[in-house]
């Protein structure tokens, strides 16, 4: 029963073990589904089921019908049109992070869109080149296409060069699709919670420091080779610096002029884009410009800059992947699928939160799989989401995947029709617009304060792969990411939080017992809690903190005990001892005995139960013992473990559970497990766990039932009163009074039925009394502390 009074509660119920409970509340029988159960339901096949898994294979089937034309069409328009012009540019820009020649990146930029456009779920992310995944297929290309091999080289070998760099990108691209559209089809999308916020800004953080370093060769127009090894980042920067005397200026002074243009209007576009109808196209505008100037001015004839040259006519004949190329870039291929995922995913989340609709992840990954396997069997590369490009399609008004159709037709047009006036365009200004992107990665620099602040794992994960993605390498510095950030799952549930709690305010609420001043803590009684699984890795480290908890070792007490009682047989034997009324009397005094002499190779008994059966007395530990007879001090007679976080326990942690709660029961403790969630009980008779010492009923509800539980058991002890009541079967109750509440009063009218309810004893240990609440003819008892439950009215009377 709850009733409340003011802006309290008053609850009144039994005292609670676990078998009590269930026996009192019948307790349905639910079937649980086994393997083959779902494995039917996994096959079944329904006219509704095909319904569902088409509509779900197509989720273009589901919004395209409900498409409001009118209402949509011109801002997916305008939408498209604005990200289709970034998609142009960035995808050239990218193209060099790939090492092939920048036309193919519009290749990028087109087919995986119409791909999504049927199997994605996200209506706003802008499918196409992202600058990590092209850093990270570019790291595949120069290992397997070295730069050297390009150096000194005449046009025809350049030219075989490049389709040999084409093709491993390619190939890389298709087995990277083959395993996000396997990973998609066994319903894999979860792997992305393995991939926390704190390791993928890392990661993209790392991979933009890959990307400024790997452009500074366009920059400057330098022949650096590729270093995709360990610490090729510092070999990079050591042949860029030692070739720093032979920069071309021109290519050096344009692109410092549009990285701090591309920089001041997209600082414009940021603070005033609550102001802007739409942002400014900056990298449409330097693009035209920087091309005109480039045609009229004749830039590679009179610096000798770098150009993109002519870009290719149409589209090519698709092409197999190269096996040779497949086998070995397995690894590549898996980064480069999950981070593409990882990224893709975490911004569709965005937007989905958003517009509020759904996103699945499964079919996120047989998109982006089959968006990759097509735009790499016509000699694209891998694609993503880019960050600024679909903020750009979101932010401009689209609407749904019709703007990135739209985005699909503006590259189109440039790659059939006017795709020749890029052609004198210089590569520095591609790079310039590469390295514009990504001052949003860059500015993630900051989250490492913020993370410190908050939770110090997640800053050392984000430091951790920051580091290992910089200097060993994208690919390896994921897995090594992935790794360290597994480790510390396993630190921290290894090492769990364990503490001893108090009840606080005198109610039924217990916390840790250094956190509050007004606590009461139950004289020999001690209440632990572990915020954490229970398993094979930690029990050890549960024991240690229980035992430090509770001050004394349990195995070590009761092998002394054991001891102890050999060597009192022995003296009673020899006649050392004599039984009187008052204990056992010592007659002589007796020589000491080591403890290899009373262990007589029988070490193992020492662990056995004590026996005293065939003793004439039996023989308080916590008095005095005959003389050269030591043994530690108990203080305590209660353990009550809080399992409330404990989510699982394995076979493993059971044994050892097993094995120490018998240890504390062996020396007369008696043992509470309160909090079990459901079916941990379940479990622990299914595992054998309990026999003649641990038995189901030390479980109980909460901590305030195994309380209640000990306080009543031990008055019943003493009080002949409430051992004639227990005799006579009466249930046990409690009631949950708030101290500054509720009166006697409230006791005798509200709760005239109950019997023998125990509460907490008052502060300064004042005596608990009796008092009798009259209501009409009904006359039932009570225990209630006197601070709580203040007579006031005449039908309550103290009765001692």
């Amino acid at each position: 029963m709850v009733e409340p009074v003011g802006n309290h509660y008053v609850v009144a119920r039994p005292v609670y073990s676990e078998n009590l409970f269930n026996e009192e509340h019948e307790k349905l029988h639910r079937y649980h589904k086994t393997l083959w159960d779902h494995l039917k339901l996994c096959f079944r096949c329904s006219p509704q089921r095909v319904k569902k898994i088409a509509l779900g294979f197509f989720p273009i089937a589901s919004w395209l019908p409900a498409y409001r034309f009118r209402e949509w069409i011109l801002s997916d328009i305008v939408s498209g049109i604005n990200t289709g012009l970034v998609a142009v540019l960035q995808g050239l820009a990218f193209a060099l992070l790939v090492n092939v020649p920048p036309g193919y990146g519009l290749y990028a930029a087109f087919f995986p869109v119409l791909v999504y456009f049927i199997f994605g779920t996200s209506r706003h992310i802008s499918v196409g080149p992202f600058p990590v995944l092209s850093l990270m297929v570019g790291g595949a290309v120069t290992r397997l296409v070295p730069d050297d091999s390009a150096a000194n080289g005449t046009s025809t070998n350049l030219s075989a060069i490049n389709e040999e760099r084409v093709m491993v990108a390619a190939s890389v691209t298709v087995l990277s699709g083959v395993f996000q559209l396997l990973l998609g089809i066994l319903q894999f999308g979860f792997i992305v919670i393995y991939l926390s916020q704190s390791l993928i800004s890392g990661f993209t953080t790392a991979a933009a420091i890959h990307v400024v370093v790997s452009q500074l060769k366009f920059m400057l127009q330098l022949p650096v080779p590729g270093f995709n090894v360990p610490f090729g980042i510092i070999y990079t920067l050591e042949s860029v610096f030692s070739q720093i005397t032979k920069t071309n200026v021109a290519d050096l002074v344009t692109s410092l002029v549009v990285l701090l243009i591309v920089f001041v209007v997209k600082e414009m576009n940021d603070r005033y884009k609550a102001k802007l109808p739409t942002p400014i196209p900056i990298e449409l505008l330097v693009t035209v410009l920087a091309a005109l100037i480039s045609y009229f001015v004749n830039f590679e004839e009179k610096f000798n800059v770098a150009v993109v040259g002519k870009l290719e006519d149409g589209f090519q004949e698709p092409v197999a992947p190269d096996v040779g190329v497949l086998q070995k870039c397995i690894g590549d291929s898996i980064s480069i699928a999950i981070v593409g995922f990882a990224v893709a995913f975490s911004v569709a989340k965005v937007y989905s939160i958003k517009h509020d609709y759904p996103v699945d992840g499964n079919q996120e990954l047989i998109a982006f799989g089959l968006g990759n396997i097509v735009g790499g069997s016509f000699k694209g590369f891998a694609s993503s989401t880019a960050l600024s490009r679909s903020g750009v399609q979101e932010s401009t008004g689209g609407k749904t995947q019709i703007a990135g159709i739209i985005s699909a037709v503006i590259v189109l047009i440039v790659i059939l029709a006017i795709g020749f006036l890029l052609a004198p365009l210089q590569k520095s200004v591609l790079a310039s617009l590469a390295l514009g992107n990504l001052k949003g990665m860059l500015m993630q620099f900051k989250e490492v304060g913020i993370l410190w602040r908050k939770d110090k794992y997640d800053c050392v994960i984000w430091v951790v792969t920051f580091l290992a993605a910089v200097f060993l390498g994208l690919d390896i510095g994921l897995a090594t990411a992935v790794a360290f950030q597994l480790l510390t799952v396993v630190i921290r549930s290894q090492l769990p939080s364990c503490t001893l709690l108090a009840n606080v305010g005198r109610s039924n609420i217990y916390r840790n017992r250094k956190d509050y001043t007004d606590i009461y803590e139950p004289e020999g009684v001690k209440i632990f809690r572990c915020s954490s699984p229970i398993f094979f890795a930690n029990i050890e480290f549960f024991r240690e903190k229980l035992i430090t908890a509770v001050g004394f070792n349990p195995l070590r007490v009761l092998r002394k005990r054991n001891k102890a009682l050999r060597k009192i047989r022995k003296m009673l034997k020899k006649g050392e001892l004599q039984v009187t009324p008052k204990g056992l009397i010592c007659m002589a005094n007796h020589a000491h005995e080591s403890d290899e002499e009373l262990d007589n190779n029988r070490i193992e008994e020492l662990d056995q139960p004590t026996n005293m059966t065939d003793l004439p007395v039996q023989i308080n530990w916590g008095g005095d013992l005959p003389p050269g007879i030591t043994v530690p001090r108990v203080d305590i007679h209660s353990i009550i473990l809080d399992f409330s976080s404990v989510s699982f326990l394995d076979f493993s942690a059971m044994r050892v559970l097993q094995k120490t709660l018998k240890e504390f029961v062996r020396i007369d403790i008696d043992i509470y497990i309160a909090g079990a969630h459901e079916g941990f009980l379940e479990k622990l008779e299914r595992c054998a766990f309990f026999d003649e010492e641990i038995k189901p009923s030390i479980f109980f509800l909460t901590i305030h039932d195994a309380v209640l539980h000990i306080l009543l058991k031990k008055d019943i002890a003493s009080s002949p009163k409430l051992k004639l009541t227990e005799e006579k079967g009466s249930d046990n109750h409690y009631i949950t009074i708030p101290s500054n509440g509720l009166r006697s009063r409230d006791c005798a009218v509200r709760f005239p039925s109950l019997v023998a309810v125990a509460a907490l004893p008052p502060p300064a240990a004042q005596p608990q009394r009796l008092l009798r609440g009259v209501t009409g003819s009904d006359k039932k008892s009570i225990f209630i502390p006197e601070l709580l439950c203040q007579p006031r009215a005449q039908s309550i009377q103290p009765a001692y």
